[in-house]
């Protein structure tokens, strides 16, 4: 890989990152929400088949 190559790609990410590099379909409310319910969820099973109290 030449120099010039290497400088064009190391360019090309640095654009990719700065429009946000995430996918457009995924919406952080979305992943939040669903990685809230996921750990309230594991809370909820903790709590309920915990037998040492």
């Amino acid at each position: 890989m030449s120099l010039h190559s290497a400088a064009q790609s190391l360019v090309s990410l640095a654009e990719a990152g700065q429009k946000g590099g995430q996918h457009e379909s995924l919406s952080p409310y979305v992943t939040g929400g669903s990685a809230l319910f996921i750990l309230l969820l594991l809370l909820w099973i903790t709590t309920r088949f915990n037998r040492d109290r």
